[in-house]
Order: structure tokens, then sequence, then C-alpha cells
């Protein structure tokens, strides 16, 4: 039988002993904030990573099942006491702190914070560079952030050095005592080139300790990476991609295990007011819980398409087929492939007919999405990138680049090969098959 009786309040029965009160304070030792209680912030993990990303405290005065949206600028205060834990919405918000300190605890970290976007997330971090710093970064970037970096350099006496981050001695030949900061992507996008994070972590550090690693870990997420654990002093994504899996919010996510450091980032975000705002807030929330089931049915999608389209001569980058380069350090690091890949045709003209084609893959920018997506990167989120840097960098001109979604892969592949024929890719066979066309001239469109 239960201590419980049927009398108000729960109220103990007579044949058991008093029960001892709740406390407010969590395992971990922290005060949690008013109505709802937010996730426990924590290195390492109490369940599974499904478990964690769906499950989250909470005490909300009606028992809500769903975080409550406190869409409230302002919050009243009582006369004479200490301003309360909230006053005023882009210092603080109970839903945007709950998001928070779920993301903590996710990311593996000890503070997440949440901002509007992932280039501001970005702004965010690079506020703490001065005047003379130097900064390291790789050689194939996120456009956005290849234009933010060029910005910084042109008008805020930034130094800029772009390297191949996949080389670590050549990065480490540019560090140094002024080496302010190491910015990393891993998977690159779009050239699916892998990053070392730990090595580069411990030579920036030796090279100057009061350098930061910052990596934007967009491409995988924190269900297959953890870059904090690996060494990096400052991870950040993109929201609008994997974390929310439906392109309905833009948001940016950065984490650290430096509280000091979430303090200074913190303090940048709370002056220029970029905060998420608190619907944003819920749907990110809304979004997390179904990271996994989303993005393991995505990999096992990209890993057909990779291999379906190296099958036929193309030459594909993608880090779950054996063929990558770097295959073995990328699952040393992480926990999976990701799905985003890409692909060559050898002919500019191709791949856009190619892209033209394409009925169930969406042309659009971005990746991250429950649909999947097609793209030419140098003609849209690499087009800010000059062409002569394009090509010093060795981006080729005629990259697609597949962003998988959770449809069925049978039909993605089935689409994506009467684009191939359709745009004079490869060319059927009379058993029905068909082979690249790589090495050959491209035909007219009535040729074909």
């Amino acid at each position: 039988m239960s201590g419980f009786s049927d009398e108000p309040n729960g109220a103990p029965t007579s044949s058991q002993p008093p029960l001892k009160a709740f406390s407010k304070i969590d395992l971990d030792g922290h005060d949690l904030p008013p109505s709802p209680a937010p996730s426990t912030p924590r290195n390492g993990r109490k369940y599974a990573f499904a478990t964690e990303l769906v499950y989250t405290e909470g005490n909300d005065q009606y028992n809500a099942s769903s975080t409550p949206i406190y869409q409230s600028a302002t919050f009243k205060q009582k006369p004479g006491e200490p301003a309360g834990e909230y006053d005023y919405t882009r210092s603080g918000n109970p839903t945007r702190t709950h998001l928070e300190r779920h993301l903590a605890k996710i990311m593996s970290a000890e503070r997440a914070l949440v901002v509007g976007s992932g280039m501001a997330a970005l702004d965010v971090i690079t506020r703490l560079l001065r005047p003379g710093d130097e900064v390291v970064t790789g050689d194939d970037l996120y456009g956005g952030t290849n234009r933010l970096l060029k910005y910084l350099a042109d008008n805020a006496g930034i130094v800029v050095h772009h390297v191949d981050t996949t080389n670590t001695e050549t990065v480490k030949r540019v560090l140094g005592p002024k080496t302010a900061m190491v910015l990393l992507e891993t998977p690159t996008n779009p050239m699916i080139k892998i990053v070392d994070i730990r090595t580069i972590a411990t030579e920036t550090h030796e090279a100057n300790p009061n350098a930061l690693v910052a990596v934007d870990n967009t491409m995988l997420s924190p269900l297959l990476l953890n870059p904090l654990d690996l060494g990096a002093d400052i991870v950040y994504e993109s929201g609008t991609k994997y974390l929310s899996g439906h392109h309905d919010l833009m948001a940016g996510v950065l984490a650290v295990n430096s509280l000091a450091l979430g303090d200074k980032l913190y303090f940048t975000i709370n002056a220029s007011g970029c905060g998420l705002a608190p619907f944003d807030s819920w749907l990110l929330m809304r979004g997390i819980k179904t990271l996994k089931v989303r993005l393991e049915q995505q990999q096992i999608n990209a890993q057909r398409i990779a291999e379906f389209l190296e099958s036929h001569g193309f030459k594909v980058r993608y880090p779950g087929l054996r063929s990558h380069p770097q295959y073995d350090l990328h699952h040393s690091m992480a926990r999976g492939a990701g799905a985003v890949l890409s692909f060559e045709t050898g002919s500019q003209e191709i791949s856009e007919r190619i892209v033209a084609a394409a009925r169930l893959w969406t042309i659009s920018v971005s990746f991250g999405c429950v649909n999947s997506l097609i793209s030419m990167p140098c003609r849209m989120s690499h087009a800010s990138i000059e062409a002569k840097t394009r090509k010093e960098r060795a981006l080729p001109e005629d990259i697609i680049r597949l962003c998988v979604g959770i449809e069925d892969s049978d039909d993605l592949i089935d689409d994506l090969s009467r684009a191939l024929v359709h745009a004079g890719a490869v060319q059927l066979r009379t058993d029905g098959g068909f082979h690249a066309r790589l090495n050959e001239a491209p035909p007219s469109p009535n040729g074909i």
C-alpha cells in the first residue's frame, strides 16, 4: 500500500511516518529558478542520449507536460525587494532558460546560451577579439563565416589566416603568441574535409594558453560529436539546422565549460539584445526532442545515396565511405557520418542541369531539415566568396551538395537517377542500368 491517504494534499496515514519535504535544490546543488524548472546541466549524462533529448525536469504550477511559453517582455517586481530572477526578456526569460539548461546537458557543457541565428552566435564569439589579434581558420568555410571574418579583417584590425586545417602541421606553423582564436569546422562545408580537433586544440593552447578554440558543430550536432570533450573552448551551432530539424525558425547555440567565459558571452548577448525570443526558444526545445530519430534516418539515407553515386563513378565526399581519406580520423571523434555529402560531375553545366531536374530534392540553401535539399554551393551558400578566392582554395565550381532528409531512400535515389539521366551525367544501358559520362562531352538537352 502507498503511504498516501485520500486526504487533501496527500497527508500521510497514521501508520506511516511523515514524508520529508522535497527541497528545491536539485541533485547537483542548483537553486532552480521559477517555473518552469530547467533541466539539470551536467558533464556527462545520467540517461542514454535519446532519453536526455526528450526528458526535462519541470515544476510548472499547472503541471504542463510541454514547457510553457513565457511570451512576456517584462516581469513584475515587488516594491522594496531585490529584482526577481527575471525582469526583462532581453536579459533572460524562463522559456529561454529552460532551453539553455537543456542544451548544456546534451552538449556536455557547463553553460549554454541561445541567440537569434548561427551567425549571431559566431558574431558573439568574435566580439571577444581585439585589434591586432590573430585568427587561424580553414580554407573551406561556410560562406557566412568567411564573410564575417573578411569584415573583421577589413574593418576591425583582426588578422585572419586561412589554412588547410586538415593538416595539423600547417596549422601549427601559423600558431603563435598573437593567436587569439582558432576557428574550426568539421566536416567542412562543402568539401567534407575532417579536422583533428583534439590535436589542434592541444597545439593551440601550447602556443598561447589564452587562445580560444571554437568549433562549429552544425554539421554533426551533439548527437554525433561533442567538441568540448576534445579540448575545444567554445562550441557553436546553427540551431536552424539539425537541432530544430524543420526549417521553421532561426537560432544559434553556444556552449562552454568555463563559467567565466560563459559570463563574457552572456554580457555581449544581453548588451546587444540578440538573445533568442521565447516562442523560438519553445520551437527549438520541441525540435531537439526528435533529433535522434530524425538524424539517424537521415544518416541511413545519406549512406545509401553516397554509395549509389560512388558506384556510378562520381567523386563523392562523405565520411561514411571507406574511400574518404580521413575516414578513420572522423570516426575516432564522431559517432556517425552525418547527412550532408557532396559530389562532382566534372562539368559545371551538367551540375546545373542535375540541380534543375530534381523534383524531390528541393533547391535550397541550408541543411538539417527533414526534407532533402540540393544545391550548388558556388552559386548559393558560398557565392559570397569571390571566384578568385574559390579557385585559390580549390573549391570546384561543379560541386553539388546534397542535404539528405527523412524521405524514403528509394524515392530519393530514383529521383536523383532521373535527374542524372536528364542532365546527361549518365547514360542508360540496354539492361536498364546506366554509367557515368564523366569524361565525355555533355550532350545537348534535346539529345537526352
